[in-house]
């Protein structure tokens, strides 16, 4: 936080490349900041001018004869070094670069960004940059906008951070637009210094800033964003949009776990975590802050619809009930006093149509029933103006019709044309409007998100006895003997250290050790080839199941035997015997080690058809009690593990115990970059829920 006051409220500016020629970076910039009245002193700084906009121009900033708190930099970015080097003499306390052409070029411009850097911490600068479209405050004590955009932020509760400056000026013109207005803007660009955790620390106790808008193309720190943000969120709500949904030419994964994370579960799953709301689009960014910042977060998910158009009624109903949202019936006095109110409309039903003549008394008279039901949390009213209409007496209806009511209320005007005054006229008064129902129901959606949230019990870890010991003898020895994973009976006994119940392992080399082993685990019984080659048996047919006497465990043994040629297996042949778990579902545990995120957890539905399905969830270790319950709660394969068509319920105890118990012994060792425990079979019956499987990688030093 050290040192962002000076850019974000300083007392002087020098614009550094200021320019007498209209449409250039430099002079943009200058002109913005006198055209938005910064209250404080200006100073440009050109050599080849002596006057700009009507302000005396300086060679350089050691030229300037009064202290300089902040400094915008717009010069070629040869120059950038020089100059960032005269603004730490000048004893400058925070720069913005605008100037581009550094990391985000490559080649020479990355050590181009490095000396820049070194400059800064040299003198305990702060600096936002380089390549940036710069920042805007709109206090009026302030009132500072260093942008070289044409469009003027609007004061409001809402702060913005940017990675890209490119979206600067479509974002600036979007905003006006939804009326929506800014206490601060940052666009951050390549982040050398001054980086997102730092802003977001900073607008953590902002009196002005009380929603916070997020673009990012990357993560600089994910566990520091992680802790910021869980702070913030239950105070501020955090939304944002998270480029780089893939990861194209991305390296094959060797697990499970790995392949189902090629998508950026890990921004999924630490936005979750820390009650930041994470949207698809810039479109809907602004959709969910226009009405977080002028509407009251609503207390539940139900909503009623007003609207005046049926076709627009149904389309919000699939949107909304297919986003999970829920329309209770209007009923008991609503519904009688609806029907007294409108009478000859007919029947009344959530959504109420209004039928295409209704003007603004339908609305108000409607509006001031439904806004004293306790059975709705929210208002979704739709308005497609018919030619007989007068559009302004229903905008006004409408606002009369809500009077004192303490709901959320979010309204589409469906065909109003461009520049319509009542439109304007609600957004003026904090009503958000939106053009089609489905944005209203998306909006709605995404906020019941954050509701949830917040109403999420605080969660916390546990901690179980266990034999690292146990663990780290095993690890060592595979590293000893260089071995890149740890399978089979070795991977069972390290779960079995951490307390995850596992069904027993034998092996054996020949037929009669077979039987022996089968009868120790008792029948029936499973029998897989032993080979650390064969990653996923069942796709080589290298797995025979449900043996339930000696003789068929001699011949399944023999007839493996005879599948291994053509596999080119190197090793002495040998088979596992395991004890078949039956009477539960098949699900898989694992672990995988995201570059930005660490290690994340996964549970899912398991199986061979794991990678088909994928039926997952993540979460970023390590795992509280509620993270586990909602990894669980949030598959669509959930019903099966509670009782589905008179099934009984597995052992969700045991189950929960062990993601928590993985979760310890993923904390306990960084060596293990992956876990694959597939299948972990979760019972019905207490005491038989079981890891069959599982391999871990071990991180190569």
């Amino acid at each position: 936080m050290k040192g962002l006051e000076y850019i974000f409220r300083p007392k002087s500016v020098a614009v550094i490349g200021a320019s007498t020629h209209k449409g250039t970076i430099g002079h943009e910039i200058l002109h913005n900041i006198i055209i938005n009245e910064f209250n404080g002193k200006v100073f440009p700084v050109n050599p080849k001018a002596t006057v700009i906009h009507s302000i005396k121009c300086y060679s350089t900033i050691l030229d300037v004869p009064d202290s300089v708190d902040m400094a915008v930099i717009v010069v070629p970015r040869e120059f950038v070094c020089d100059v960032a080097e005269q603004c730490g003499q000048k004893g400058v306390k925070g720069l913005v670069v605008i100037s581009a052409g550094f990391k985000e070029v490559g080649g020479a411009g990355i050590k181009l960004e490095d000396n820049l850097v070194d400059i800064v911490h040299k003198y305990n600068m702060r600096m936002i940059g380089p390549n940036c479209f710069g920042i805007v405050n709109t206090e009026p004590e302030i009132s500072l906008n260093c942008t070289f955009g044409k469009t003027k932020a609007l004061p409001g509760k809402v702060g913005f951070i940017s990675q890209s400056g490119g979206l600067g000026e479509a974002i600036m013109n979007h905003a006006q637009e939804l009326g929506l207005g800014f206490s601060m803007v940052a666009s951050i660009g390549n982040k050398a210094d001054v980086s997102t955790n730092d802003i977001l620390e900073f607008w953590e106790d902002d009196p002005q800033t009380d929603i916070i808008l997020l673009y990012l193309e990357n993560f600089g720190n994910p566990r520091h964003f992680t802790r910021i943000a869980r702070e913030i969120s239950p105070n501020k709500p955090i939304v944002a949009v998270k480029s780089g949904r893939t990861r194209q030419g991305a390296a094959a994964a060797s697990s499970h776990t790995g392949a189902l994370a090629e998508l950026d579960v890990g921004v999924d799953a630490l936005l979750d975590q820390c009650g930041v709301l994470r949207v698809s689009s810039i479109e809907e960014l602004f959709d969910v802050a226009a009405a977080m910042s002028n509407q009251p977060i609503p207390k539940g998910n139900r909503v009623a619809i007003v609207s005046n158009a049926g076709g627009p009624a149904l389309l919000a109903t699939d949107a909304l009930v297919g986003l999970g949202m829920n329309l209770a019936p209007y009923a008991g006095g609503t519904k009688a006093r609806l029907k007294k109110a409108l009478s000859g409309i007919g029947d009344v039903h959530n959504p109420l149509d209004l039928v295409a003549g209704a003007g603004g008394e339908h609305f108000k008279s409607a509006l001031s029933v439904i806004k004293d039901d306790r059975n709705f949390d929210s208002i979704f009213i739709i308005f497609v103006p018919p030619v007989t209409i007068n559009q302004m007496e229903v905008a006004q209806s409408i606002l009369d019709g809500i009077k004192g009511c303490k709901k959320t209320v979010l309204v589409c005007f469906m065909g109003a044309g461009e520049g319509s005054e009542a439109i304007a006229y609600l957004k003026k008064h904090h009503l958000p409007v939106y053009i089609f129902p489905e944005a209203v129901a998306k909006t709605l959606s995404q906020i019941d998100i954050y509701r949830r949230w917040l109403e999420r019990p605080k969660g916390h870890p546990r901690i179980f006895k266990s034999d690292k010991k146990k663990v780290q003898e095993i690890l060592n020895q595979a590293v000893a003997k260089r071995e890149k994973a740890v399978v089979g009976k070795e991977a069972l006994e390290i779960l079995e250290a951490y307390g995850i119940p596992t069904a027993k392992y034998h092996i054996a080399f020949d037929e009669n050790k077979a039987v022996q082993a089968a009868e120790e685990a008792g029948y029936p019984v499973v029998l897989k080839v032993n080979s650390p080659q064969i990653l996923h048996k069942t796709e080589f047919g290298a797995v025979m199941v449900d043996l339930r006497n000696g003789k068929e465990v001699k011949a399944a043994f023999n007839s493996l035997r005879k599948k291994l040629p053509p596999l080119k297996i190197n090793e002495k042949y040998s088979v596992v015997i395991q004890e078949m778990v039956t009477g539960g579902v098949e699900t898989v545990i694992g672990m995988t080690t995201d570059p930005s995120f660490g290690p994340l957890i996964m549970f899912g539905l398991g199986g061979i058809y794991v990678e088909i399905l994928k039926d997952v969830a993540f979460r970023i270790n390590p795992l509280s009690d509620i993270d586990v319950d909602e990894m669980i709660g949030g598959l669509k394969s959930y019903p099966l593990l509670t009782g589905y068509r008179g099934s009984e319920p597995i052992d969700m105890t045991v189950l929960k115990e062990s993601l928590l118990r993985l979760s310890q012994l993923v904390g306990d060792f960084d060596q293990i970059s992956e876990i694959d425990i597939n299948p972990f079979i979760a019972c019905h019956a207490k005491g038989k829920s079981k890891a069959v499987d599982a391999r871990f990688i071990i991180r190569q030093s």
